[in-house]
């Protein structure tokens, strides 16, 4: 993993993130693109490089909601893990693969995170529907996704060629 190549990533994802899919509400709801970058470093790099790429995705966006520090860390952190953990167990020869992992890890991931939220006395059940912040992220991530796992593959990936990761 390369360090300074993960934090170009999410420093990209995290300008997308607040300065275009937070003015972009759909049906009142916001793409949660942040989310993404968990899921595609655990399709790429497996459960291990998922959870720390997602950990650090989720306190870039947690330092700017008014929600507990630490609450978007911990959800993609495990968002991230799972992803690693069901992609090893997926066929690669899917063009669509990557969108639909990053598509379903979304949706779970927006869910896990309304419930956390409640548990910890947030009003993450208040306002738009949830149901449509569902169905707004993973679309918005199955189409960012495929991009999202070329990245990650990038930043993951060693200089030196006889340790390259995965083909996935």
């Amino acid at each position: 993993m390369i360090p300074s190549r993960v934090a170009l990533c999410i420093f990209v994802a995290w300008v997308l993130q607040v300065g275009l899919f937070a003015e972009l509400p759909v049906a009142g709801a916001r793409a949660d693109v942040m989310i993404v970058l968990g899921i595609a470093a655990g399709f790429v790099g497996g459960p291990d490089r998922g959870a720390i790429v997602g950990f650090a995705a989720g306190l870039a966006i947690d330092l700017i909601l008014p929600t507990p520090l630490g609450l978007s860390a911990i959800v993609y952190t495990v968002v991230g893990y799972l992803a690693g953990r069901v992609s090893g167990t997926m066929p690669r020869s899917s063009w669509w693969l990557p969108a639909m992992t990053c598509a379903v890890g979304s949706a779970v991931g927006v869910v896990l995170y309304a419930l956390v939220g409640v548990i910890v006395g947030e009003a993450t059940l208040s306002g738009p529907p949830l149901a449509a912040i569902v169905a707004v992220t993973a679309v918005v991530n199955a189409v960012l996704g495929p991009a999202a796992v070329r990245a990650m593959r990038w930043s993951l990936s060693s200089d030196n060629p006889g340790q390259r990761l995965s083909t996935r």
